[in-house]
């Protein structure tokens, strides 16, 4: 189906104050849902894992597959290693959660306004009641 000149026509450029507006939402957005992915991990029970033992272990875990003697037990410690290298991994690469509330506390207050978003939402979402005050999002409830 071809679209006639009269309907081309009536294509319509974006304003500039509507562009920025889309861009200024997808930069609240983003800034949101990262600080809510960064509050939403659960904690660890336990000793907590730090780089410095799971260096050791894999310095440990080197030091047994130079001396292990079974091949078995040599893939497993292969195993091993790879797995403590990848939590190493994992834990060298933590987010900032002070940057992360930083940027949510920026834009949560005009998103909220935005989106009809209250404060028992965000509650919810596992914001504290510190951040959505510093956001200026006012303790209300929507009926």
């Amino acid at each position: 189906m071809e679209l006639s000149d009269r309907e081309e026509a009536r294509t319509v450029a974006m304003s500039a104050e509507h562009k920025a507006a889309i861009a200024q939402g997808r930069r609240e957005s983003k800034a949101i849902k990262a600080y809510l992915e960064a509050i939403s991990v659960p904690k660890r029970r336990g000793r907590p894992v730090t780089p410095e033992s799971l260096e050791a272990k894999i310095a440990d875990l080197d030091l047994r597959i130079r001396e292990e003697g079974d091949l078995l037990a040599r893939v497993e410690l292969f195993q091993a290693r790879i797995d403590a290298q990848r939590a190493l991994d994992q834990v060298a690469a933590t987010v900032d959660i002070d940057a992360l509330e930083v940027g949510f506390i920026e834009c949560a207050g005009s998103y909220s306004e935005r989106k009809g978003i209250t404060w028992p939402a965000w509650r919810e979402a596992g914001a504290s009641s510190g951040v959505l005050r510093a956001a200026g999002i006012k303790r209300t409830r929507k009926s």
